[in-house]
């Protein structure tokens, strides 16, 4: 590959720039800016060329693509403080293609200096597009305490008090935490919400006191944040205030409780999520989710209580769910498991091609007999999942015990032959 040396880069980048061709330019401009060090220190090196060269990249910048203007963003950090006059300019044009002005943003994020957090302050509080002010906000996050002060300023402003909120947000420092409380009660739904959220990053019984407050909140994102975040929180009262949001009238809410009590995994909360299973009024969707949340729980409680569900249910997606849940269930409950899933009465084909590989998966050996008991099934793809099963659980036991009762006269012949046959596929 033919190597060019800095001077005819040089000259290909301007002859592209007055073509009009970004593509060639942004690429001329990353061999100048990026490449090894003998292009890279006579670029930077020259007083006279430097300027010239962050002309060019702002024209890629000003008029490429958005692939070249993603590429030549690369070069802007190389320019060190020279690169803001023009980048705050662009910012200020009106006329300019939005787009550019976002990358334009972005850029910026890559300096630390007082003029930028002043720029996309008044980014904040004079533009009116969702795009520049979320990558602002995202920014301005990435400046962390740099920007703090700044931010509580736009705390008071009606205009600016979301982003404001949601940078605070994005930055999670101790340092926030005053700040955010300072809006937890703020008339914008959205704001009490990201404030919600983000504090409960935080663990303190303050915090916690709020979480609790803000259950109660009209609004349904409060509320989901507020339940997320006990989740993670300590106190032996969590599950009472918990339990209520299980019958929630916003079923993400109810949802987000399931969760949350789960990750408690207490006998309370394992009681809590139990007795809302039994609600008829449950939709089944909202039933798996309880389901599931059982199964997070490291508890034999909650095992118990899965099986009283299964007994009792006569909807085959909780039931499946059910069993999909024990198959998946810690080292430490995996024999309950086993037994749990070998004592349920398996009323349809899928629930019990569901149950063969749920045993295999647990891994007890003490489940070989009754899986090849299961080979009697009528249901092909049953047997199929029991040899699936099988195999996974201990292939060699599996097959001896196989051919030691295809030589008896028994009910399982039939199933045993097709087994031995399938079984080196």
């Amino acid at each position: 590959m033919q190597k060019f040396s800095y001077t005819e880069i040089l000259e290909r980048a301007q002859t592209s720039a007055r073509r009009a061709d970004w593509e060639q330019l942004s690429l001329d401009l990353q061999l100048l800016l990026l490449g090894d060090e003998s292009t890279q220190g006579t670029a930077l090196s020259d007083p006279n060329v430097t300027p010239a060269l962050l002309n060019l990249a702002m024209q890629v910048l000003e008029s490429g693509s958005f692939q070249e203007r993603w590429d030549i963003a690369k070069v802007f950090p190389n320019f060190g403080i020279d690169a803001l006059r023009p980048l705050i300019e662009l910012l200020k044009d009106e006329e300019a293609d939005p787009e550019s002005q976002w990358f334009a943003i972005r850029i910026l994020g890559n300096f630390h200096h007082p003029q930028v957090v002043e720029t996309l302050i008044e980014v904040l509080k004079t533009s009116h597009s969702e795009e520049l002010n979320s990558m602002a906000v995202s920014v301005l996050a990435t400046l962390g305490s740099t920007a703090v002060h700044v931010i509580e300023e736009l705390l008071h402003e009606d205009s600016t008090r979301l982003f404001a909120t949601q940078a605070l947000g994005q930055i999670r420092r101790s340092q926030t935490v005053p700040l955010l409380m300072q809006v937890v009660n703020d008339s914008d739904a959205q704001v009490r919400a990201i404030a919600i959220e983000a504090l409960s990053s935080f663990h303190s019984p303050e915090i916690t006191a709020l979480l609790i407050t803000a259950l109660k909140d009209v609004a349904a994102p409060v509320r989901i944040a507020a339940v997320s975040g006990l989740g993670f929180c300590e106190g032996r009262d969590l599950v009472k205030h918990l339990r209520p949001l299980l019958f929630d009238l916003n079923l993400e809410v109810c949802r987000q409780a399931a969760i949350a009590l789960g990750r408690l995994a207490t006998p309370e909360a394992a009681t809590a999520l139990y007795e809302a299973l039994k609600s008829e009024y449950m939709p089944e969707n909202l039933a798996i989710d309880l389901v599931r949340a059982l199964g997070w729980m490291p508890i034999v409680d909650a095992l118990i209580y899965l099986e009283c569900v299964f007994m009792t249910t006569s909807d085959e997606g909780i039931q499946l769910e059910i069993v999909q849940t024990l198959g998946r269930v810690g080292e430490n409950l995996r024999s309950q498991a086993t037994a749990i899933l070998l004592a349920c009465p398996t009323r349809t084909p899928t629930v019990r091609q569901a149950v063969a590989l749920s045993l295999g998966q647990l891994g007890d050996p003490n489940a070989i007999d009754p899986l090849i008991a299961m080979l009697a099934d009528a249901d092909e793809g049953v047997r199929l999942h029991v040899i699936s099963a099988l195999k996974t659980l201990d292939a060699e036991v599996a097959y001896q015990k196989l051919g030691q009762i295809e030589a008896q006269e028994s009910d399982l012949k039939t199933g045993i032959a097709i087994a031995l046959q399938e079984w080196s596929y």
